[in-house]
């Protein structure tokens, strides 16, 4: 009987959102700064995306959704 080996399989629960900022079409107006400031901050005129934590997905999706040139992408 061959055996087949068993890989773990990461469940959503266990999975983060990860938020990005494009920093060729990011215009650093800073409104995702203030939608959520606990994930995103504007450094040298260009927003930076930090870690999202499980309390700040609706904050980074509302980012996201506000983002008046679409430079935030975010992987749920």
């Amino acid at each position: 009987m061959k055996k087949t080996p068993i890989y773990g399989v990461k469940g959503k629960e266990n999975e983060k959102m990860k938020a990005f900022v494009d920093e060729n079409t990011c215009i650093g107006c800073g409104l995702c700064e203030s939608i959520c400031p606990e994930v995103f901050t504007v450094e040298d005129g260009v927003a930076v995306a930090g870690e999202v934590s499980p309390e700040n997905e609706a904050a980074t999706l509302e980012a996201r959704d506000n983002c008046p040139v679409g430079a935030i992408s975010v992987e749920e």
